[in-house]
C-alpha cells in the first residue's frame, strides 16, 4: 500500500494531481477541496488510499489524514465505493459528515450526487456507531454549510431535542421570515412556536 506520496506538483487537472515521485509522475484523485491547495512546481505531501480493482490500481490523495482514514471508513457501508466516498468527502468536510450521520441528518446526506434517502439512511444505519463525534471545533450546536441561519436555527432545534425531521419541516416554517438580515434568536422563537403548535 502506498501510505502518502511526496514530491512536486507536475499537473494538476479538475479531478487529479499527478505527484512527481523518484522520477514517476503518479496520478491522485483528489476532491476539488484538496486540488485547489496544489500549485503546479511546488512540493506537495497527501496522505493516500489505494484502491485495487481488476482492471485498475486508483490512487486517492486527501488533505489531511483525518480525511484519508473517513473515506476508507465511508467504504464500509454497503453501496459507497470509491467514486461516492469521494463525492462525500467533496461536498461535506469529515467532520460534517460525522455531525450529519450522529444527527441522523439524512437532507445533508442526500446533498451529495448519488445518495437518496434510502442510500442516506443505510449509511447512516452503518456507520453511526463507528464514524464518532466531530473532531475539530466543530460541535453539534455549530452551523454546518448552508445558508447559516438555516443551520444555526436546525442545530439550536436539535440540541433542545426535537429531531432533525421535524426541525427541518419548522425551518422551513419560518423561513419567509428571514428576510435580508436574519435575526437568529427570533427566528429559533418562530420555529419553536411553529414546533409547540404541531
Amino acid at each position: 500500500m502506498i501510505a502518502f506520496v511526496r514530491g512536486p506538483v507536475a499537473a494538476v487537472s479538475l479531478a487529479a494531481a499527478v505527484v512527481e515521485v523518484g522520477g514517476i509522475g503518479l496520478e491522485v484523485m483528489c476532491t476539488p477541496g484538496t486540488l485547489a491547495t496544489l500549485r503546479v512546481g511546488q512540493s506537495a505531501t497527501l496522505p493516500t488510499s489505494m484502491v485495487v480493482r481488476e482492471d485498475s490500481l486508483t490512487l486517492f490523495g486527501f488533505a489531511d489524514e483525518d480525511e484519508k482514514q473517513t473515506f476508507e471508513l465511508l467504504q464500509t457501508a454497503s453501496g459507497v465505493g470509491p467514486k461516492l466516498a469521494q463525492a462525500m468527502l467533496a461536498v461535506l468536510a469529515p467532520d460534517d459528515l460525522r455531525l450529519a450521520i450522529a444527527s441522523d441528518d439524512t437532507k445533508t446526506l442526500t446533498k451529495v450526487p448519488g445518495i437518496g434517502q434510502k442510500g442516506a439512511q443505510r449509511i447512516i444505519l452503518e456507520l453511526k456507531d463507528r464514524i464518532g463525534a466531530p473532531t475539530g471545533g466543530r460541535t453539534p450546536s455549530a452551523p454546518v454549510a448552508g445558508a447559516p441561519w438555516r443551520d444555526q436555527v436546525h442545530q439550536g432545534l436539535v440540541g433542545l431535542g426535537w429531531s432533525a425531521k421535524d426541525a427541518e419541516k419548522a425551518v422551513d416554517a419560518v423561513a419567509p421570515e428571514a428576510g435580508a438580515v436574519p435575526d437568529v434568536a427570533g427566528l429559533l422563537r418562530a420555529a419553536l412556536r411553529t414546533l409547540s403548535k404541531a
